[in-house]
């Protein structure tokens, strides 16, 4: 409500669009950091080379780098203004 009383229609910050880019950025921050876990040995006497593959070194982290990449695109992404024909 306004001061004079009136209802003010209250509008979301982003649109669908905003949102739907900042779901997929979340799933591929989420997708990086699932990917980059693992790789460890119950043993810390022994080394597992396993840790320095691919999916571990390049893979996961860009993915995580794409999703954040993602998150500020939509959040800076400006939504496309409805015109009033009415008026």
């Amino acid at each position: 409500m306004n001061k004079k009383g009136k209802e003010t229609p209250s509008e979301f910050i982003f649109q669908k669009k905003n949102y739907t880019i900042m779901f997929i950025g979340l799933v591929c921050i989420a997708l990086g950091f699932v990917l980059m876990s693992g790789g460890g040995s119950d043993d810390p006497n022994t080394f597992n080379p396993e840790i320095f593959s691919f999916r571990r070194i390049r893979l996961a982290p860009t993915l995580v780098i794409i999703g954040f990449a993602l998150e500020v695109y939509a959040i800076l992404a400006s939504p496309k203004k409805k015109e009033n024909k009415g008026k």
